[in-house]
């Protein structure tokens, strides 16, 4: 991909107060008897909205839906979705309305996220299952429009290619943090963050490797995604770079914990005093201990594991 560069000039609305922190994880490095440098981007400790990675997308996702002139934002997941409680506070915060189209039934005493979106003020549409999300959406949308409002719809994870800036950008940041990792490992799903990860490497020319570990859909199926929003970006239409999914870290599905998950949460509040969520973080950091367990990674690497938040899923 030489010549291909996404521009930093896109518009967006700050809502990260400065960098996330990057920190050593020796304590963690030694529980598992060597291997790599190991450090951890915390984007977990972004104060807005309980933070994650969604925080960085929305940022630009949603300066493009205030351009347009929008005065409700729309969007749909799980009813633990990081991305739809993140949108509620987004749309809290700019006085916004929010509509949020969640696959699942209500809880008569509301847990995690779906408490969160409930205090935030968001409107909340429940469907039975995935399959109805398309169709949901486009009728929640006409409904605004009769009602006289402008909604503006935001994609799952708000993983688009305007969206993905957040994480061009985010590079940014972790370069001028003055870390160059040799791996970067995190969680991937709707595959926003990858993509802007990978266009973000390509812009520095760095040789660093971008390992998403799905949480969810099969690898190839994330490939395709990830490459999709990539090509979006301005400057990067012909991109036929490498693209690493790890999909065998799901087990029983979406949000099930396994044991290598329960063990990697363990471990990062017990060594490190962070936490991390079986749906999304503890998955990606058990791989992560597995492949400094076997070798694969090797103690001549630095590897960077990029938390992409989600712990508010620990309490649902």
């Amino acid at each position: 991909m030489t010549g291909s560069r996404a521009s930093l000039d896109a518009p967006f609305i700050e809502l990260i107060d400065g960098p996330t922190p990057v920190q050593e994880m020796d304590r963690l490095r030694r529980a598992l008897g060597g291997g790599p440098r190991l450090l951890v981007k915390r984007d977990d400790t972004i104060s807005f909205g309980f933070g994650g990675n969604k925080i960085r997308k929305l940022e630009y996702e949603v300066a493009k839906a205030m351009s347009s002139g929008a005065d409700t934002l729309v969007t749909l997941g799980g009813i633990q979705s990081n991305h739809a409680r993140a949108t509620a506070a987004v749309a809290a915060k700019l006085g916004l309305g929010c509509v949020l189209v969640i696959n699942g039934s209500p809880q008569e005493r509301p847990t995690g996220n779906a408490l969160l979106d409930r205090l935030l003020g968001a409107e909340v549409e429940y469907i039975p299952s995935r399959n109805e999300r398309a169709e949901a959406s486009a009728r929640v949308m006409e409904r605004i429009r009769r009602d006289g409002r402008k909604p503006y719809l935001i994609p799952l994870g708000a993983s688009t290619p305007v969206g993905a800036m957040g994480f061009v950008r985010a590079v940014a940041e972790m370069v001028d943090q003055n870390v160059i990792p040799d791996v970067i490992v995190h969680a991937g799903s709707s595959g926003g963050t990858q993509a802007g990860l990978i266009a973000g490497i390509t812009n520095y020319g760095l040789r660093t490797r971008v390992l998403a570990v799905s949480a969810d859909d099969p690898a190839e199926s994330v490939r395709s995604t990830v490459r999709g929003i990539v090509r979006g970006i301005a400057g990067f239409e012909s991109f036929n770079g490498q693209i690493d999914v790890d999909d065998t870290r799901v087990g029983a599905g979406y949000g099930a914990p396994t044991d290598a998950s329960r063990e990697a949460q363990e471990l990062a509040a017990r060594r490190e005093g962070f936490f991390v969520d079986h749906t999304y973080t503890a998955k990606a950091l058990g791989a992560l201990i597995a492949w400094v367990r076997d070798g694969w990674l090797t103690p001549d690497q630095t590897v960077l594991f990029w938390h992409t938040g989600g712990q508010v899923g620990i309490f649902a």
